[in-house]
C-alpha cells in the first residue's frame, strides 16, 4: 500500500502548533493548518507491511492502509469513503482518539531507525474537513421506511453512532439528552481549543437531514419514564455514559473552591456557546490545583490557562511514566510511557506519586491549600513515605479522577442488571436482560475512548436493527466489546 520505501524518503511531520502566548489568548483548535500535498507526502509513509497491524488497534477496524494509499494517490474522495465505511465521525476521532492505531503501526517497532509511525489521525483528520470543504459529505436519506421506532438515550459519540447508523436503515429515530444541546461531553466536556463545536453542528445537522429526531432538555427517567419510554418504541438504546464521577472523600471535602471537572469544563463551553457573559466557577487570577493526571486534567489545565490562572500544579498518585515505551507494554499493545498533552506545552507543573490527605481551609469555609504526601507502590498499594508531608496552596481544586460508571436512576427504572463493576450487563448483542433494550459506550463498557465509544454505538445499531428486522443489514466493528450478562 502507499509508497513502499515513502518511510525511507519521507520524514514524519505533524502539523505546527499555534505560539503558546497566542493561543491562550482564545479558545479556538491549536494547530495551524497543515498543506495538502504534505498530507499525501505523510500518507505515502504507510508501507507496505504485508499484515498491518493498525486497524487491529482501532476498535473500529478502520481500513487505514487503503485510505492511506487513495490518498497518496490524491484520490481523496475514495479515500473519504474508506474512511466513512468504518466510522461514521472521522472528523470527531481525528481530533480526539490518542491513536492506538499509530502505537501499532509497524513504524512502530524501531522510531529512532523509521522516523515513527505513520501520522494516521492526522490523516484522517485531514481527510474528514477537506471532505466536508468539497461537499462530499451529503444526507444519506433511507430509500424506504422501516415502520420501526427506536429511542437512544444519551447523544454523545455512541448514541450518535447508534442513531446514524439506525437512521440510515431505516427506522425511525429519537435522540434523547438530557442537557439544553446535544453532545452529551462532545458539546459539554471537551474545550473548544480540542473540537470547536461548528465541527459538531455540522455533522447533526447531517443527521437531522438523514431524518435523526433530537429531543434536547428531556431527562429520560425525569420528564418521561423509562417505562413510558419503553412502550412508546419498539426497541431502546442506553448510551447515557458513565457520568458518576470519582471523588476524594479526604478531610475538608466540603471546603468551596473545590469541584469535579465535569462542573468546572461545561460552564466553560457555555460561556463559548454564548450563554454566559462569565464563568461561574473560574480559574482567573486563582492557584488551580487538579488532581488526575489523565486527558479530562489536561483539559482542566488548558481551560485553566485560557482563564488566566495564576498558577497551575497538576497531581497524580501514580509514579512518572518513562519517556519511552515500558517493556511491560511491547508494540503492538498501547505503550505506558509519559504522554505530553498540547495543554502541559502552555505551562503549570505535573508531580507525581502524591497523594492528597487534606484540604486545608481558610476559616471563612474557602480551600487555601492541600496537605500532601509523597507515596510509593509497594505490593501493589501506595504507602506513604515519611517524612515528605507538604502544603500545596490552592485557590481552586478540581477533580479530575475518572468516572465510576453510569448513573442509577434509569438502571433501577428499567430494572436493569449489572455487572461486578457497576456498569449495565449486556450479552454479546449489547441485550440487556430487559427484552428491547440494548446498552452501549461507556454505560456498558466502562470509561473509555471515543473510538471505544463508535465502535460499540455501531454495533449495537447493527444488534437493534437484526432484532427488529430478523436479519443482519448493517456492518458490524471487527472488535466486538460487550461482555455477557453476569
Amino acid at each position: 500500500m502507499a509508497d513502499p520505501k515513502g518511510f525511507l524518503t519521507t520524514p514524519r511531520e505533524t502539523p505546527e502548533l499555534r505560539p503558546v502566548a497566542e493561543r491562550v489568548r482564545d479558545w479556538k483548535e491549536v494547530y495551524k493548518p497543515f498543506p495538502h500535498e504534505k498530507l499525501e507526502q505523510q500518507a505515502g509513509r504507510c508501507m507496505d507491511c504485508g499484515i498491518p497491524f493498525c486497524h487491529n488497534a482501532c476498535p473500529l477496524g478502520n481500513l487505514i492502509p487503503e485510505w492511506n494509499d487513495l490518498t497518496w494517490r490524491s484520490d481523496w474522495r475514495e479515500a473519504i469513503e474508506r474512511l466513512h465505511a468504518t466510522n461514521n465521525f472521522p472528523e470527531f476521532t481525528g481530533r480526539l482518539c490518542p491513536a492506538p492505531c499509530e502505537a501499532a503501526c509497524v513504524l512502530s517497532i524501531d522510531p529512532d531507525q523509521t522516523g515513527g509511525p505513520v501520522t494516521i489521525k492526522l490523516v484522517e483528520h485531514e481527510l474528514a474537513d477537506r471532505a466536508w470543504d468539497e461537499g462530499w459529505v451529503t444526507p444519506q436519506i433511507p430509500g424506504r421506511l422501516s415502520g420501526k421506532t427506536v429511542a437512544v438515550v444519551g447523544s454523545g459519540p455512541a448514541g450518535l453512532a447508534a442513531a446514524q447508523q439506525l437512521t440510515r436503515a431505516g427506522h425511525t429515530v429519537v435522540v434523547y439528552e438530557r442537557a439544553d444541546r446535544i453532545g452529551g461531553l462532545l458539546r459539554y466536556g471537551i474545550p473548544e481549543f480540542k473540537m470547536e463545536k461548528w465541527v459538531l453542528d455540522r455533522r447533526l445537522a447531517q443527521m437531522e437531514a438523514e431524518g435523526t429526531r433530537f429531543r434536547p432538555n428531556v431527562h429520560v427517567g425525569v420528564d418521561i419514564s423509562a417505562r413510558e419510554l419503553k412502550s412508546r418504541y419498539d426497541a431502546v438504546v442506553l448510551a447515557i455514559g458513565a457520568t458518576v464521577p470519582r471523588d476524594l472523600p479526604a478531610p475538608g471535602r466540603e471546603l468551596r473552591g473545590i469541584h469535579q471537572a465535569m462542573e468546572y469544563l461545561p460552564i466553560a463551553n457555555r460561556v463559548q456557546q454564548g450563554d454566559l457573559a462569565e464563568p461561574t466557577i473560574t480559574a482567573k487570577d486563582k492557584r488551580v490545583v487538579i488532581i488526575g493526571g489523565g486527558d479530562t486534567g489536561a483539559d482542566c489545565l488548558g481551560t485553566a490557562h485560557r482563564q488566566g490562572a495564576k498558577s497551575v500544579v497538576q497531581l497524580e498518585i501514580l509514579p512518572r511514566p518513562p519517556l519511552r515505551p515500558a517493556p511491560s507494554t511491547p508494540w503492538p499493545t498501547w505503550p505506558l510511557m509519559l504522554r505530553t498533552s498540547t495543554a502541559h506545552e502552555e505551562g503549570g507543573e505535573r508531580r507525581f506519586s502524591v497523594n492528597t490527605l487534606e484540604f486545608l481551609g481558610d476559616g471563612a469555609g474557602n480551600v487555601r491549600a492541600l496537605r500532601l504526601v509523597e507515596v510509593r507502590m509497594v505490593d501493589g498499594r501506595f504507602e506513604p513515605i515519611p517524612g515528605t508531608e507538604q502544603e500545596l496552596p490552592a485557590d481552586l481544586v478540581l477533580l479530575a479522577m475518572g468516572f465510576l460508571g453510569p448513573e442509577r436512576t434509569l438502571i433501577e427504572q428499567f430494572g436493569l442488571q449489572t455487572d461486578v463493576r457497576g456498569n449495565i450487563a449486556r450479552d454479546e448483542s449489547y441485550a440487556t436482560n430487559v427484552p428491547g433494550v440494548f446498552v452501549c459506550g461507556d454505560a456498558g463498557r466502562g470509561q473509555s475512548l471515543i473510538v471505544w465509544a463508535i465502535a460499540e454505538g455501531r454495533a449495537a445499531a447493527a444488534a437493534v436493527d437484526r432484532f427488529l428486522t430478523g436479519v443482519p443489514r448493517l456492518p458490524v466493528p471487527i472488535a466486538p466489546s460487550a461482555r455477557p450478562l453476569t
